[in-house]
């Protein structure tokens, strides 16, 4: 049988009886089949990507050659991979966090060469156990490697994942008859060439139109957060389908979520916050229909194949015109039309300036890691008191530094390895140089004059883009702007709605005991009750006021942030009232946090204790818990008598706790029998 023959034979028992090979699918199996050439595809989500390599996988395999090996970043894409490989016969397993215990029967099934298809995270790829036990032979049997979502791969890229770049050593240990496929729909030029050059010289580039025929795209403006979910909770109902609603925050996913199940709809919150097993039942929710809509953040993106999905709705704009292609190309695969609505805000842009600052740490931290390394493993948490870098940022650096071979995991956390490693500081300055390029795009694109679709496909380097004729743009049919007032007022009343819940630090960090010779548990006797904040900095209603209210110069807290305070306080719900109020001493905002503390004393008729004073010099800000607490813990101490029963504390913002924690000792110690954390503001 002639090979293309047989390619078209396995695409439509994957594809159904209807399925042809477009060109370029071809041109990729034969490359990869014939030639068993390193291959590039990118090319528009729906295009058939993942048909590509179950094609080859199953004329490879017939052949004699060994499992695939796929590296795919999501387990909703893995799941929806192996569904789609068992109907064409070809038998696929996966290795991920969520399935361990299955992991020894699956290595024995790949050893056995029943598995056609093994699916791995690329954070697998440096499991100390994987690694070692099944990565050197899965790199000298396998007869396919697969990169799903290859842009990952790149520091350019919107969604860089330093655990992708591991895959430069599992190409370098490839032997030369080995193909390897990489995919994605969305990468500009520079992503392009930087992921071809990280497969290898010789690599086929396959890039395709990034055209969308079903997209009607569109842009929202509205002047506030409150109007711009009355504006959504209005229309909602119109929009075709069910659908997804990006939100930028977790916080701000689940207060979108509330507002509009209260305003009747069937909608689900879903961040990477969310327990798995609650992922899993949102997902299969949206897929049979039950939601009218998940109120996402990005962790719904890559891996997610509903083809009926009618509309995707950004309330605030992604950092970048490559990532708001990603997403909203989850919509319109088999539907003739998808609604695209960007309903951008002002605060987007300090949204984009917190996730900016988690990039690469500056070099004396990154020295700082390195000489707190040796030869004896540490843990993460080990690592925080000698470096003042939050626990994402810390994992993020050490999985870079492990690729450039400076440190490397080991079973019980991470070692030195004593090479040579330089700090690219140039590097780092263009690719920051790129984000705030992209942010200005992004903002270009809601005011744009030109098909708001060319703006998109030009943004990813497509040459062929032409006007599509459907967006607000082409059309001239904007959006109405207009809500009622009714809609209006019930978005305000459940955006200012205030009252947060903060939970108590019940374990020190790991990694103080040598020097405050603490760890393990809290006592009982020393912690805090669970406390309140008005509301939270990342949130879509109180966040913008907040921030301005703790960005700005210190004074008394507005009567109007008073008033809601008390509300808080009514329904608390407390077992005992207090019997005094008692703050914290602020360096940075003394006026604000003494108001707050005063006036509550006055309103309770509680008498007020006065504040627990921070002596020293005022340290530079701490990023991790065990920082931070060893700096609370020099720093703050109790200089007033404290009244038996229930003492309310005040401070501005509860970050990482451990201010409120260790006050809540002190006072504690002195005779209170609890202690009830009221603030103004929580991150998260």
């Amino acid at each position: 049988m002639d090979l293309r023959e047989e390619a078209e034979r396995c695409l439509r028992a994957l594809a159904g009886a209807a399925a042809r090979l477009r060109e370029d699918q071809w041109r990729a199996i034969s490359a990869l089949v014939e030639q068993r050439r390193r291959t590039l595809v990118v090319q528009r989500t729906g295009w058939g990507k993942s048909a590509v390599y179950f094609v080859a996988t199953a004329l490879l395999r017939a052949r004699g050659a060994g499992p695939t090996v796929i590296v795919s970043p999501l387990l909703a894409l893995m799941r929806n991979q192996i569904e789609a490989a068992a109907r064409a016969g070809i038998t696929a397993r996966t290795v991920n966090s969520a399935n361990v215990d299955d992991w020894e029967a699956v290595y024995a099934e790949v050893a056995s060469g029943a598995v056609d298809v093994l699916l791995v995270s690329p954070e697998r790829l440096n499991n100390p156990d994987f690694r070692d036990r099944m990565l050197p032979k899965l790199a000298g049997e396998a007869g396919l490697v697969v990169v799903d979502e290859a842009h990952c791969i790149s520091d350019w890229g919107h969604d860089f994942r330093p655990d992708y770049r591991r895959l430069r050593t599992l190409f370098a240990e490839l032997p030369p008859d080995v193909p390897v496929l990489a995919t994605t729909a969305t990468a500009n030029a520079r992503v392009t060439t930087d992921v071809a050059e990280q497969l290898g010289e010789g690599t086929l580039v396959l890039r395709g139109t990034l055209e969308r025929d079903a997209l009607r795209l569109a842009v929202v403006r509205l002047p506030t957060p409150e109007r711009r979910l009355a504006w959504l909770a209005e229309r909602l109902a119109e929009l075709p389908g069910s659908g997804i609603i990006y939100t930028l925050t977790v916080a701000a996913a689940h207060e979108v979520a509330a507002a509009l199940r209260e305003r009747g709809y069937e909608v689900a919150a879903y961040s990477g916050q969310t327990e798995q097993a609650e992922r899993l039942r949102a997902e299969e929710d949206l897929l049979g229909n039950r939601l009218k809509a998940l109120v996402a953040t990005s962790a719904l993106g890559m891996g997610f194949d509903k083809p009926d999905l009618g509309f995707v709705v950004h309330l605030g704009a992604p950092p970048s015109p490559v990532a708001y292609y990603q997403q909203i190309g989850r919509a319109g695969r088999g539907v003739e039309r998808a609604e695209v609505i960007l309903l951008p805000g002002e605060e987007d842009k300090a949204i984009w300036s917190y996730f900016a600052s988690l990039a690469f740490p500056p070099e004396p931290l990154v020295r700082a890691t390195l000489a707190a390394l040796g030869d004896r493993p540490l843990s993460t948490g080990a690592l925080e008191p000698a470096v003042d870098l939050s626990r994402s940022r810390l994992e993020m650096m050490l999985k870079v530094l492990d690729v450039d071979g400076a440190v490397r995991r080991v079973r019980g956390g991470w070692v030195a390895t004593g090479e040579p490693w330089s700090y690219d500081a140039e590097r780092y300055t263009r690719v920051r140089a790129a984000r705030e390029a992209e942010q200005r795009a992004m903002l270009a694109y809601a005011e744009t004059p030109e098909c708001r679709m060319v703006f998109l496909r030009h943004a990813l380097d497509d040459a062929e883009a032409v006007p599509c004729g459907r967006c607000d743009v082409c059309t001239g049919e904007p959006w109405p702007v207009e809500i009622s007032a009714d809609e209006v007022a019930r978005a305000t009343e459940r955006l200012t709605r205030p009252g947060v819940e903060i939970a108590p630090r019940r374990m020190w960090p790991t990694g103080l005991k040598a020097d405050l010779g603490l760890s393990g548990k809290i006592p009982a006797e020393l912690q805090a009750e669970p406390g309140r904040a008005v509301g939270r900095l990342t949130g879509v209603g109180w966040g913008p006021r907040l921030r301005a209210l703790l960005d700005g110069p210190d004074g008394p807290v507005p009567d109007e942030v008073l008033a809601e305070t008390v509300k808080v306080l009514a329904a608390w719900g407390w077992a005992e009232r207090p019997v005094a109020v008692a703050s914290v001493a602020s360096r940075t905002r003394p006026a604000l946090v003494a108001s707050l503390a005063e006036y509550l004393s006055r309103v309770g008729r509680l008498p007020y204790l006065g504040a627990l004073s921070s002596t020293g010099p005022v340290p530079p800000a701490q990023h991790n818990s065990a920082q931070r607490l060893r700096a609370v813990s020099a720093a703050l101490s109790l200089d007033f008598p404290v009244p038996q029963g229930p003492v309310l504390l005040v401070d501005d913002l509860a970050d990482t706790g451990w201010t409120l924690t260790v006050a809540a000792g002190l006072l504690r110690r002195a005779g209170a029998t609890a202690v009830l954390p009221l603030v103004l503001a929580t991150p998260t």
